[in-house]
Parts: structure tokens; sequence; C-alpha cells
């Protein structure tokens, strides 16, 4: 390491950390990346599983408006996915030979669908860049030492203390726990005053209390085709029936409004293409049997049919019964627990972090990905907002004035 190099510590190796890792070392610092796990990118690995989905073609304004957060300045982040938007990205994955394409909906994958191909090549990418690979080691604590921040870390051989010119946090938030993301971070932040939102379940599914009559005639089934309000949001989709309750992309969108009700509920409507006056139409002369009769009159799937069965009983018209189909309203007892779901809202508070993602009570400790209070839906949105704070954090760090060794 050159007089003047900076000598950069990254805490934490999914798309944040390697990302930051990648932009610092690219200017020119020492980057040691730290990961208490025994090989990067496990989070990637395991979000690579249905098809890696690391951004979404959307333009500009319908893209940042996917995101929010506790006091989450529109201005600031604009500027964030400005510095490295859906663009950036793709064209970072043509410079590592990976091709992507995109969805009708949006959605841009690697040709292959797969994580470990880029994952592999962007190790590799970094190893050349001399980014110094440190696995099983879990961060303890840090503690500023004069200009330099010193981090105490656990290893197999033990606990040691080292220290550097700056340090990049990028320890996720708590789903998935499995892939090294626990949250135990909140606990050691906030003993040195760091203000913490409280992590909650984001992009998830929600329990509803089905019967076990509901559970046993519709738990796997898919709704297609659906209408589905909270609120004043309407999301379009498809939902799936889970022993527990109801997974899919439009109750991931929701559940930022979920999460603000007091009794938090849904309301379907399971034939948004008929009005209530063509549905009764449609059974002529039903007198009995209702629901048997919708299945076959209105295609009626079963699962929808368990569901209302269970919420509102037997029907005594085709009248009652099309207007159950059309708002059905099903009540939710809450989100799956937090090492369930496929990410976290809360995190560190805005109100800690300068416009590099410094903290403001630690100098030169920098903070990038899900520690932060974001969050954003699936389709893309969560990967490029990892990538675009990866980014300001690793070129903060780099241009931070280096310590000059003795």
């Amino acid at each position: 390491m050159s007089h003047l190099q900076k000598n950069i510590a990254i805490i934490g190796g999914g798309p944040a950390g390697l990302r930051a890792a990648e932009v610092a070392a690219t200017a020119g610092a020492f980057v040691t990346l730290f990961d208490a796990k025994p090989s990067v990118g496990r989070k990637f690995l395991v979000a690579g599983k249905s098809g890696l989905n690391l951004t979404n073609s959307a333009d500009f304004e319908p893209f940042v408006a996917q995101y929010c957060g506790h006091d989450l300045s529109a201005k600031r982040w604009r500027q964030y996915i400005t510095d490295f938007d859906n663009t950036a990205i793709v064209e970072w994955a043509n410079s590592l030979d990976v091709k992507t394409f995109s969805t009708s909906g949006g959605k841009v994958f690697p040709e292959s669908k797969k994580a470990a191909p880029i994952l592999r090549r962007w190790v590799q990418r970094l190893r050349a860049l001399g980014v110094d690979f440190n696995m099983r080691h879990q961060w303890l604590d840090l503690r500023q030492q004069g200009e330099s921040i010193e981090l105490e870390m656990a290893c197999p051989e033990g606990v040691f203390n080292q220290d550097f010119d700056a340090v990049i946090l990028a320890m996720g938030g708590a789903s998935w726990p499995q892939t090294g993301s626990d949250g135990k971070w909140v606990a050691t932040l906030e003993q040195h005053g760091i203000a913490v939102q409280t992590l909650q379940s984001a992009n998830c599914g929600w329990e509803c209390g089905w019967s076990e009559e509901t559970r046993a005639a519709a738990e796997g089934h898919p709704l297609h085709n659906l209408h589905i309000r909270c609120g004043d949001a309407l999301h379009v989709g498809e939902l799936m029936i889970t022993r527990y309750g109801l997974e899919g992309a439009p109750i991931y969108a929701l559940g930022r409004t979920l999460r603000k009700m007091p009794k938090p509920e849904i309301v379907i409507d399971f034939k948004p293409t008929f009005t209530i006056e063509r549905l009764v139409q449609k059974m002529e002369s039903a007198r009995r049997n209702f629901l048997h009769e919708a299945q076959l009159r209105w295609k009626l799937s079963k699962g929808a049919c368990a569901i209302i069965q269970q919420l509102y009983g037997d029907f005594d018209s085709a009248q009652q019964l099309a207007e159950a189909t059309k708002a059905c309203r099903i009540p939710l007892s809450g989100p799956r627990p937090l090492d369930e779901v496929i990410s976290t809202s809360g995190g560190i508070a805005w109100s800690e972090l300068d416009d590099n993602l410094m903290l403001k009570q630690l100098p030169n400790v920098y903070c990038a990905g899900e520690m932060i209070d974001w969050e954003a839906p699936t389709g893309g949105f969560l990967m490029q907002g990892c990538f675009a704070t990866g980014s300001v954090a690793g070129k903060a760090a780099a241009e931070m004035p280096a310590r000059p060794l003795d």
C-alpha cells in the first residue's frame, strides 16, 4: 500500500458491499472486505434461485416512485439513482460479459437468469483490483482512534483489532438470516447512539387464519387475474394461497400500507372483467348451490370459492355471491416472520446520515444497502437500491483524505 493510498474496510459481502468494494478499489483504495460467512454473495445467490432480477427497465419517474422510507428525501434518493441507474447496472453486467434481457413487465435478468456466473466474474474482478477477502470474520464493534477507525473483529483464530482510514457497513437488514443478514448490528450501533428504525417484514406473505376446511380445499392453489385493494391503493396480479395465508407480488407491494393499518385487510375482486349485474345474469335460473354454480358459470376458481365460503358462508342469492366475489374483504393477522421474508423495512435513520451516507456521529464510517431505512417492491428495485447506495458509499470513502502512514 502506497504512502497515501486509502485503507478501507467493508463489512458485508452482499451486493451493496461488493459494489462499494468495486467502486473504492477502482478509485485506487486498498480494500479489505470482511464477511461472517465462508463466502460472499449468499443472498445474491438465493435471490437468483428463481432468476436473478438485476433491475427494472421502467422509465425514471415511475422507477424512483417505487422507493420509500421514514423521512427519506425524494431529492436525495433521486440523486443516488441518477448516479447509478438501471442503464448503468445493465452496462455493468455487460462489462462482466453478461448479457441481459427485459421481460414485458420490465424485470431485467441475465440471459442465463442465473446468479452464480455473474457473482463468480464479479469476485474475479474484485480480486484483480486487489480487494482482500476475509471470510468467517464477524464484526463486533468499532471505535474512533484519532483520524482512523479501529475495528474489533472475531475470526476462527480469535478476536483482533485493526485500524482503517474508513469503514463501510453493508450487513443487510434481517431477512434470510441464514445468508448472514441477521440484524445483529442494530444493538451495536444503538450503543453508539445511532438511531435505527425498527426492522420489519417487507415483501412477504401475510397470514389470514384459514380454517382447516379452507386449507384442505385451497392450499397451493393460485388466484389469477385479481384486482386487490388496500385503502386507496390498487394492485393487479395474482396471489398464491398458502397454509398460513397469501403470497405474491401484489400483497408484497401493499405491505407498507398494511403495516400502518390497526386492522390490516385487503379487498379482492375475483372477477374484475365482469360487473355484478353481468355475473347475476350469467347465473340464469340457478336457485341454490351458488358457489358450485359459480365455478361452472363464472369460472370462479376452487381457491376463491373456498375463501369466500369461509368468510361469507352460504348464499341465498346470486346477487349476494356476486357482491362478495367483486369485493371480498379478507382480514389479515400479520406479516410472516423476519426470517422468511424477502427484505425488511426500517434500518439506520436518514437523520443519522449525510448526503454521502456517512454516519454524522461516526466520521469516516459509511453505510450502504438494506441497513439503511429504505424499502422497495420486488421487480429489480431492491437490487438497484443496493447497487446505488454501495456506489455512493464506495466513492465517498475513496475520496476522503488518506491518513499518512507512520
